[in-house]
């Protein structure tokens, strides 16, 4: 920054030295007659113009370095901030804002940075311009003193409309975004409700919104860019018809009339890096009070441990794109009438060794070294105590006896996993992305996972098995495909305690039967808690939980509950009237 206003400076003063040097050479070459002196003047803006075109083309280069710099430390702040928030975010920031954020907003402020060397360089030639105007023509040093903060005075009120305009057209922008990001994860289902024209019919009319706020934005930039040029224009106009006249009247040499013309001249340069500089400004405040906000957010401190940044999100046991990361933030989901729980005012030592978890909000307990099922008729239910018990929701679940939100957040997430169906899938080649961050998994552990998640057939039908590189959200696979390559990546993880949502809704009966029976062995003696309302997997778990509005209203075997309660029969048969029969 300092180099950029020494370079900055030196470059919109020497911009003044060039109308001195063609005042000379016209008074003491042209005038007199003198061909030598003419000579050594057109030799000296020689120089002066190679002199200048180096310094210039340093202050651009610095310029650059300094915007590229800028670029590249805000999107390092705002991604290790976004690290460690962790499964906060989807609730303190639509995706569309983060988006908008990193696309958008760093480079509007980047730009701001750019403009500190023209900005000091432009102040410092105006005070020169006008001391060497002094020394020709006090009456035009004043003009100039007085005619640039004229200048700017008539273009701020336009940089104040077109902030205010710019922080709604933001807002706005951010929205649409993540409504769009909304309609396309939900797209399958809005087709499937029939939902899929109404939201584009409301999608469409918000984006003609959009449009005409970004019109009046357009407009109001207008305005400022032809202010930019055209009052600079006019001010030279001005200061150029009174040299003039003072030429005409002898007050000033022709010489002196050409130098004048080109310190004005080039006065309008940092007279238009000034004007452009306001227009950057406000734009790099609406960006950066965007940025701030995002940067503000907080992780959740759901207890009484204070959450470090370096706790937030780390999972040294856990997989890339699994909830025990922060790389896949969690839907964080609230049941009614839950509360903050007070928790304990300094930390708690977690169990030492398996132990049972309680959620008091719906009354659950999972057994430790067993394998328990949760049939809820709401999957927003499921999904709020998946949430409580894996600690991404503010609850009163005890691990052990000792509340769970007293526990330090790394402790946690290295023992307690919960993993999504849709969990996040990042690009890479396959190895990575069942491996994550663990380093001690070999290929027979690899192999042993594959197996139990029944996606032995996923590698053999990529071209280099487990060294095959998938895209982001591996497209290439399809929906069962990656179903399953999420749940073998939770089995390597081999977490403590293992909370699986829905782990089989995307494989058809004949998979889903064997992975119910090797996902029983592979977790034996393992605390594991699959939410489902399968029916095959319901019936290889050693205690199935039926929760209904939150609350669990009956425990038992899965054979138990089919016989003696209709609503779990119902639930599990899924409203088919047959399949209902068959149970019974």
């Amino acid at each position: 920054m300092l180099r950029g206003s020494l370079l900055g400076t030196a470059w919109m003063t020497a911009l003044s030295v060039r109308p001195y040097l063609i005042s000379r050479a016209v008074d003491d070459g042209l005038r007199t007659g003198d061909t030598r002196a003419l000579a050594l003047w057109v030799a000296a803006i020689v120089v002066a113009g190679l002199g200048l075109s180096f310094l210039g083309i340093m202050r651009h280069r610095t310029m650059t370095f300094i915007r590229e710099d800028a670029k590249a430390r805000s999107a390092a702040v705002v991604l290790r901030k976004l690290s460690r928030v962790g499964a906060a975010l989807p609730n303190r920031a639509a995706a569309g804002e983060v988006a908008t954020v990193g696309g958008t907003d760093i480079d509007r402020v980047a730009q701001v940075m750019t403009l500190t060397g023209p900005g000091v360089g432009a102040v410092v030639a105006y005070f020169v311009v006008a001391a060497v105007l002094w020394s020709i023509s006090p009456l035009l040093a004043l003009c100039v003193l007085v005619g640039v903060p004229s200048v700017g005075l008539v273009v701020a009120p336009m940089l104040r409309r077109l902030e205010r305009a710019e922080s709604v057209y933001r807002q706005q922008q951010g929205e649409l975004t993540a409504r769009s990001g909304d309609i396309v994860a939900g797209l399958r289902v809005l087709a499937g409700v029939g939902g899929r024209d109404l939201f584009a019919r409301r999608y469409a009319a918000r984006s003609r919104d959009l449009l005409a706020e970004g019109y009046r934005v357009g407009a109001v930039n207008s305005w400022i860019d032809a202010a930019t040029v055209a009052v600079p224009g006019l001010f030279l106009a001005a200061v150029v018809w009174l040299s003039a006249r003072m030429a005409v009247t002898g007050d000033i040499s022709v010489g002196e009339l050409v130098a004048v013309y080109g310190y004005v001249a080039t006065l309008v340069v940092p007279v238009w890096f000034l004007l452009e500089g306001g227009h950057q400004l406000i734009r790099g405040r609406v960006a950066a009070s965007r940025i701030v906000a995002l940067l503000a957010v907080t992780p959740d401190d759901v207890g009484g441990t204070p959450a470090t940044p370096d706790d937030v999100g780390r999972t040294p046991a856990a997989p890339d794109g699994v909830r025990g990361t922060s790389a896949a933030p969690a839907r964080v989901a609230t049941v009614p009438g839950s509360r903050r729980p007070a928790g304990p005012t300094t930390p708690v030592a977690a169990p030492v060794g398996p132990a049972d978890l309680h959620d008091p909000a719906s009354g659950l307990t999972v057994r430790a070294g067993r394998l328990t099922a949760v049939a809820a008729a709401d999957p927003a239910e499921a999904v709020a105590l998946a949430d409580r018990l894996g600690r991404y929701a503010v609850s009163d679940v005890t691990w052990g006896g000792v509340p769970l939100t007293g526990v330090g957040l790394d402790q946690v997430r290295a023992r307690i996993l919960v993993a999504d169906h849709d969990a996040h899938l990042f690009a890479g080649t396959l190895r990575d992305v069942l491996v994550g961050a663990r380093t001690d998994a070999d290929r027979e552990r690899i192999t042993a996972a594959l197996h139990a998640a029944s996606a032995e057939d996923v590698v053999d039908a990529l071209p280099r098995g487990l060294d095959t590189a998938l895209d982001t959200r591996a497209r290439t696979l399809s929906g069962g495909q990656r179903q399953r390559v999420r749940l073998a990546r939770a089995l390597l993880a081999d977490p403590e305690v293992l909370i699986l949502v829905e782990p089989t809704s995307a494989v058809d009966a004949h998979t889903e039967a064997r992975i119910a029976e090797r996902l029983r062995r592979a977790r034996a003696g393992r605390t594991t808690v699959v939410l489902t309302t399968s029916p095959l997997l319901l019936g290889r778990a050693d205690e199935v939980a039926y929760l209904v509005a939150g609350r669990v209203t009956a425990t038992g075997g899965h054979a138990d509950l089919l016989e003696r309660d209709q609503g779990y029969r119902r639930l599990v048969a899924r409203g088919d009237a047959d399949a209902e029969q068959a149970l019974r």
